[in-house]
This record gives structure tokens, sequence and C-alpha cells, in this order.
């Protein structure tokens, strides 16, 4: 009996290399462009590192692809030994071998992390990094961002902005062409714009005069103050009562918190038609004492 069983078992086919190599095959990983995988380095070169991350041929980080700041030591960015995420960017070759990339990783992460933000309508603290004729640039999770001049609250000196940290939303995220625009100035707006309640007087600076009306600063929030709310009687010229940066004191008929919009009065300030063309300076002065007056002509 037991003649037999040795028999039977010295009969039997044994398990060849190339059976172990068919086998590995089948157990073998799929890797694809644009796939993550987790790996370890286990070599440096001259030109980067060498990743074991489970396949035929260990894959390869060129030393560009190291990290997505700039690199001056390989071992600092990739240590021996020590599991990391990549990014495949490349591959496989003839051999099986990948080129994977801690940089582009970063990237996508990063603009993962803004899409995110931006969709949750937070905001975002960045630092001025740089101007240029159109406004200043900025980095936002690595990424390089672009603030147009008319979308700071400071437009003028920009060179003092370099440096410093400023709170902004964002305005435009296109990761395919690059671009990453923020505003300064429509987060300084909205927060204004929250604080302030219909039917109150506020004080703000003329900030720019049109045919159809008078454009006003409150604190960062714009106003309009519309050519039929300036006074009861008609108005040829606004710029015959309004100067550029004079302050004048307004009543808010109107907050469109959805579409950043106030709508202004002084017309409810007057105590007869056209005083505010005759005596705006009067009125102005005297704006508190009226405001019960131009409240119940606004509940009229």
């Amino acid at each position: 009996m037991n003649a037999k069983s040795t028999s039977s078992q010295e009969s039997k086919p044994s398990f060849t290399m190339d059976d172990f190599a068919h086998a590995l095959e089948q157990y073998d990983y799929t890797f694809e462009k644009g796939q993550v995988v987790r790996g370890k380095v286990i070599q440096y070169t001259s030109d980067g590192a060498y990743v074991e991350i489970g396949g035929k041929s260990p894959g390869f980080v060129p030393l560009k692809e190291a990290s997505i700041q700039p690199v001056t030591n390989l071992n600092e960015c990739l240590p021996l030994q020590q599991e990391q995420d990549f990014l495949i960017i490349s591959g496989p070759d003839a051999e099986g071998q990948l080129i994977i990339s801690r940089r582009q990783l970063a990237i996508k992460q990063a603009w993962d992390t803004v899409k995110e933000i931006s969709e949750s309508g937070q905001s975002v603290q960045v630092r001025v990094t740089g101007t240029n004729r159109g406004g200043v640039t900025a980095e936002v999770e690595g990424l390089r961002a672009f603030i147009p001049r008319s979308h700071l609250v400071e437009k003028e000196d920009l060179d003092s902005l370099v440096g410093q940290l400023i709170t902004a939303n964002f305005i435009q995220i296109d990761q395919d062409s690059n671009k990453l625009v923020l505003s300064q100035r429509q987060l300084v707006r909205a927060a204004a714009i929250g604080k302030l309640t219909v039917g109150t007087l506020v004080e703000g600076k003329v900030a720019k005069i049109q045919p159809y009306g008078v454009f006003v600063d409150i604190n960062g929030a714009t106003g309009l103050l519309h050519i039929t709310q300036v006074s009861g009687v008609h108005i040829d010229s606004l710029t015959t009562i309004f100067k550029i940066g004079q302050s004048i004191k307004v009543l808010i008929l109107e907050i469109d918190e959805y579409k950043n919009r106030i709508a202004l009065s002084t017309k409810v300030l007057e105590s007869y038609p056209g005083e505010i063309v005759e005596k705006l300076d009067e009125v102005m002065a005297s704006a508190e004492e009226r405001l019960e007056q131009a409240r119940e002509k606004l509940s009229q």
C-alpha cells in the first residue's frame, strides 16, 4: 500500500520554472496610464529613481517628476524603502517598465482639492508670488493662479502685494488649459454686502459716473444710484452734481446678494423735488435728520 502510494507520488510531473513564470504572469497586475500605484524606492540613478510597485519591472521616476517643488536632494523627497503613491504617466514599454510621477500626482490632487473648495463655496488664503501687467500671480495648493488687477482691492501698487497673504475665491477653474483665476474684490464685496441692510443710511464715495447713474463704493461694496433715484426732477448730466471721489450719503433701497447688486437713493432724502440739485451739501449735512421721513416715503 505504501509502496504503491510512493510510486504514484514519484510519477507525478514536477512544477517547472516555466510553470512558475506562467503562474506569475497570471497573477501579475495590469497597469495603465493615469492609474495611481503605491511603491517603495529601491535604487537611485543620476537622473531619477527606481520604485518597486509589484510589476515585472520596477517603475522609474525621472528627476523632474520626483516632486511638485524643485528637487535638489532626491533622498529628501523620495527616501529609500518609504512607501508612497505615484501616478503612472507612461508605459509599460516592451520590458514592462512604467514611467511614474510624484509631481503629476501632486498636481492632480491639487486640482481635485481646488475643485472641492470651489464647489463648497469656500474662500482660500493665497500668497502673492509676482506681478504682471494684468494683475498678480499667486500659489494655491502648489498651483500657479492669477488674480486680475480688476479683482484686487489694491489696484495701483501691485509690487506691495508680493509676499503677502490675501483671501480670495475662485472665479475660473480650467484644468485642461491649466487656468486658475481668483478674485479678492468679489469676496470683499460679498462680505461687505452681507453687512448692509435695506432702509439704512450709509456713506460712500463716488467711484464712477455713467449717463444712467452713479456707482458708489461703500466699504468695498459697490451700489448704483440710478439717475431716476438722484432727485425728483429731471437731470441732464450727473457730472454737474457729483465728482469722482466725492463722499455722499445714500439710502439703501434694495440688496440682491445673489447678483451682488445694491440699489441706492438720494431722492428720498429730499424735502421737495430738486433739492438735491440745488442744495446737495445741505441735504448731505442733514441726511440723518431726514432719515425717518425717507423711510416713511419708502413704506408708502
